[in-house]
C-alpha cells in the first residue's frame, strides 16, 4: 500500500509561522511522500524485471533513504509542532533531560546552539535504546548521520525552507519560535525506554 501524505493544516495559525511558509513546507513534504512511493514502485519493477544488479537500481536503493526520511522526518517535525504548554520537569522527558544534560537549561542551551550551527539539516533530541540516553544531534542530509539503534523524540528542521520566507537569515528567531509550539505531549508519548534513575 502506498503512503499517504498526512494532514497538517491544524498547523495553520500558529504563533511564528506564517500560513504561506506552513504551505510551502507542507508541499515540499508532499513531494517527499510521491518520490517515496515512486522509487518503491520503480525498485519492485526492476526487482522482477531482473535488473537488480545494475547501476540504476543502486543508486534507486541509494535515493530511498533520501525520500523516505524526508518524509518521515517532516512528519516527525510537523506532529511535535503545535503545543502550547511548557514541559512537564517532573514528567519521564523533564526527569531524563535533567539527568543526561544536567538541567533543563542547559539541554535547551546546547539544542539552539546544535540549530545554529552553520549549514542545512535537522536538529534530532535521540533517545539510545538500549540505555535511554538522552542526545541532541546534528544530521546535515535525511539519510546520512542517524545514530543506530536511536529514537528520534523531538525533531527541529533547519534547512532554508523551514525558516527563510518568514525570518530571512534570523535563524535564532525561527528556533525561538519553534520553542513556543513543540508539543510535549507528543515528544513524551515517542520515548521508549524509561531510565530507572528519572
Amino acid at each position: 500500500m502506498p503512503y499517504q501524505t498526512k494532514d497538517y493544516s491544524k498547523l495553520i495559525g500558529i504563533e511564528g509561522f506564517s500560513e504561506p511558509l506552513l504551505k510551502n513546507h507542507f508541499t515540499l513534504y508532499q513531494g517527499y511522500v510521491t518520490n517515496t512511493n515512486k522509487v518503491i514502485e520503480i525498485l519492485e519493477h526492476m526487482l522482477k524485471d531482473k535488473k537488480a544488479g545494475t547501476p540504476e537500481f543502486a543508486e534507486l536503493k541509494r535515493r530511498f533513504g533520501w525520500e523516505f526520511n524526508g518524509m518521515r522526518l517532516h512528519e516527525y517535525y510537523f506532529e511535535n509542532l503545535g503545543g502550547k504548554g511548557a514541559l512537564d520537569h517532573y514528567g519521564t522527558l523533564g526527569k531524563q533531560i535533567s539527568c543526561d544534560f544536567g538541567s533543563y537549561e542547559a539541554w535547551e542551551t546546547d539544542f539552539k546552539a546544535t540549530g545554529m550551527m552553520r549549514g542545512i539539516g535537522w536538529v534530532i533530541l535521540y533517545e539510545d535504546n538500549v540505555n535511554g540516553k538522552l542526545y541532541n544531534v546534528w544530521i546535515n542530509e535525511h539519510d546520512l548521520a542517524h545514530p543506530a539503534g536511536c529514537n528520534p523524540v523531538l525533531i527541529m528542521d533547519v534547512f532554508e525552507h523551514a525558516f527563510m520566507l518568514d525570518y530571512g537569515l534570523k535563524k535564532a528567531d525561527y528556533i525561538g519560535a519553534f520553542f513556543q509550539n513543540i508539543d510535549w505531549a507528543m515528544t513524551e508519548l515517542r520515548l521508549k525506554h524509561t531510565k530507572k534513575e528519572a
